[in-house]
């Protein structure tokens, strides 16, 4: 599940949820030293957990902050972002994705 040269998902798992027509999908996220996500959207929310490293989180309309290892970010189904290391070690984090069923896990954003 790439995305770019310097983001990687690799699925965990995916499976069905209470809620019809969404499912949960989760992902181990690597982003490379100086790498940025690029701008997307999610289907659905995501909720990521930092396991290694320090990225800095660009939500469209909210000023950027840091996330560090040991906290988490929430992100609403639609909300455009990015997420840029600019570190030198590549941050990890562990996401879940509550999605709609049958659409790209990931979209780019203008």
């Amino acid at each position: 599940m790439a995305q770019n040269s310097g983001l990687t998902r690799t699925l965990l798992t995916k499976a069905d949820i209470s809620v019809a027509g969404r499912e949960a999908v989760v992902a181990r996220v690597e982003v490379a030293p100086g790498a940025r996500a690029g701008r997307h959207t999610h289907p659905g929310d995501e909720i990521s957990y930092v396991l290694e490293g320090q990225v800095e989180l660009l939500i469209d309309g909210q000023p950027p902050r840091v996330v560090k290892a040991g906290e988490a970010l929430v992100i609403p189904a639609g909300v455009v972002h990015d997420a840029h290391n600019a570190g030198d070690a590549t941050v990890r984090l562990l996401a879940v994705y509550v999605v709609e069923k049958g659409k790209p896990l990931a979209t780019p954003a203008p």
